[in-house]
């Protein structure tokens, strides 16, 4: 029995950063054993294990490896039974009971973890960023953000933004007053980062009254009144027309829907630039 633990070589097709999880999570188990680790990432060849395993025989080291190639696994394994090492399969095991209950074959691609780690941690930043620059709180945002969505009052701007954000697209949206001069910022981006958002005056009346009735208020108020809407409308339509924007009609669109169109038409726009 070995009372010291050994070196123990971690191996993978990836960064490495679990199977080290995983290797010092058992050896906490074991009265704060503290042995030497040595991380080998990103192992894309036989010859890399070669190395390995030469590295690992001086040492009399232990390897743990988390490779997700069946011909990497098992050259790996075979090498280290011929030296009389130690090698566990962290992932190996798992990957190969997940296909046997799911019936699929794995994709066998190395750092997909990763991948979705930042995939999540984008989404979470634009969220983020939706929240900061919603309504045109703060005017830096628009120099920042993806898209811009530019509208009157209740043209669902709020909810077009973490629609969006959840596409990982930074957010920033502006609402629209006759009284009150547009930010700067929005004639210093890109015009095809901009999105109007159109709506019928009487459609908007309607929506406008029952969210007064919702707040307890009378639906009668300015807010709601047709001409003052048509006044806010004909304001926005100057505007967008000044930074030469696309304007997308939200009358009776569903959130998703507006969203997907807006979408689609940045993705164009971005892959032509």
């Amino acid at each position: 029995m070995m009372n010291k633990l050994p070196i123990i070589y971690v191996v993978s097709d990836s960064a490495g950063e679990t199977a080290e999880l995983v290797t010092k999570a058992a050896l906490s188990q074991f009265n704060g054993a503290d042995p030497t680790i040595k991380r080998f990432p990103y192992i894309e060849d036989k010859e890399n294990i070669d190395e390995v395993i030469a590295f690992a025989k001086l040492d009399q080291g232990m390897i743990t490896y988390s490779l997700v190639k069946p011909e990497m696994r098992s050259y790996l394994k075979k090498r280290a039974d011929e030296e009389g090492l130690y090698a566990c399969d962290i992932i190996g095991p798992l990957m190969d009971q997940l296909q046997m209950l799911y019936g699929k074959t794995p994709l066998f691609e190395p750092g997909l973890v990763r991948k979705l780690d930042e995939d999540y941690f984008k989404k979470i930043e634009a969220i983020e960023f939706a929240v900061k620059y919603d309504d045109g709180r703060d005017p830096r945002g628009i120099l920042k953000a993806d898209i811009i969505l530019i509208g009157v009052s209740r043209t669902s701007k709020t909810p077009l933004s973490q629609y969006l954000a959840h596409k990982r697209l930074k957010v920033a949206n502006v609402s629209l007053v006759p009284e009150v001069d547009p930010p700067e910022e929005l004639l210093l981006v890109k015009p095809e980062k901009c999105f109007g958002l159109k709506i019928n005056p009487e459609t908007l009346n309607e929506i406008r009254r029952e969210r007064l009735k919702s707040l307890g208020l009378n639906d009668k108020a300015n807010y709601a009144n047709i001409e003052r809407i048509k006044e806010e409308l004909a304001y926005f339509e100057k505007v967008v027309d000044k930074i030469g924007c696309s304007v997308i009609d939200v009358t009776n669109k569903a959130v998703e829907e507006t969203a997907n169109v807006i979408f689609n038409i940045y993705q164009k726009k971005s892959l032509g630039r």
